[in-house]
């Protein structure tokens, strides 16, 4: 079995749910406050975790205590915290979030995220076999030296490009697996999309990014579609009541890549995925929402 390991944000997120969302200069009444944990590389490496996949997080915390928070839940879920370094004199980064009829809206203030350099990721020691996951919430630069050291090493590299900002092509051409959704393959490939857009117009979108890599684009209920050397693939959307969206696209991600570490194709792989996805939006939360193997199964037996 392949390992996995994720470079990417660590964040304590302050849910606001409410009744609506405010409109510009507008205060609406909220319901409640809560405090997850959360940050898409965190949320990545517990959805990993939980499929029984040695997960490894890479990333830096502030000295604070939403840092010291944030690693006794990471340490609770599985995750190997040995490449997560502490920063004094910054914050641990923090999301605001507002949740309104299971839609969110998000505002992140990276912190030490925006820390994470190269040092950082030469410490770990990747494998073939292993997988490499990163996102867009650590510096680009940082993400590059990462996928470069996973590439010499034999492993494969997986990229979820969100939040979405302009990626210089050095470090698209060193991934192997392009995991996005809708909105953020609109704005890489300057696209103008819809969410009733028939699923072949997303793939033609996706086209232009695969260039010999793998394009996955995940549609919420109406499911993923995946690029493989040209060819179209559609794993149906699950039907379910979704609660909170937050950590959908994050779980995804995660689960995936521990599939991939496990050996499993690609098509077993994103069926998992999206089952897991599928439980994550049936609960609050992000990172807490993520669900274990045996949940996954269930569902996928069910």
């Amino acid at each position: 079995m392949g390992r996995v390991f994720v470079a990417g944000s660590i964040n304590m997120d302050v849910v606001a749910t409410a009744e609506r969302h405010p409109r510009i200069g507008e205060t609406v009444a909220g319901d409640s406050v809560l405090y997850f944990p959360g940050g898409k590389g965190a949320n990545q490496a517990v959805a990993s975790a939980k499929q029984g996949v040695p997960t490894t997080l890479v990333g830096r915390l502030g000295a604070d205590a939403f840092g010291q928070g944030l690693k006794t839940f990471l340490a609770a879920q599985g995750v190997d915290l040995s490449f997560v370094k502490d920063s004094p004199g910054t914050h641990s980064g923090t999301a605001i979030i507002t949740v309104a009829n299971a839609d969110n809206t998000i505002v992140v203030v990276p912190g030490a995220n925006a820390l994470v350099d190269g040092d950082d990721i030469a410490a770990p020691g990747l494998a073939k076999g292993d997988v490499a996951v990163s996102q867009f919430e650590i510096p680009l630069p940082t993400i590059t030296a990462f996928f470069k050291r996973a590439r010499a090493a034999g492993a494969t590299t997986v990229l979820n490009p969100a939040p979405m900002k302009p990626a210089n092509t050095a470090l698209l051409d060193l991934v192997d697996i392009l995991i996005l959704n809708e909105t953020e393959l609109g704005q890489l490939t300057g696209t103008e999309l819809s969410v009733t857009d028939a699923a072949g117009r997303y793939a033609d979108a996706a086209r232009t990014l695969a260039q010999g890599r793998i394009v996955c684009v995940t549609l919420g209920k109406r499911g993923v579609l995946a690029l493989v050397d040209g060819e179209q693939l559609l794993v149906p959307g699950r039907e379910v009541k979704a609660v909170d969206t937050t950590g959908a696209g994050d779980c995804f991600v995660g689960a995936l890549a521990a599939q991939l570490a496990s050996g499993s194709k690609l098509r077993d792989a994103l069926s998992y995925a999206n089952a897991a996805a599928s439980i994550c939006v049936q609960r609050m939360g992000a990172a807490p929402s993520m669900p274990t193997a045996e949940e996954v199964n269930a569902v996928l037996n069910s």
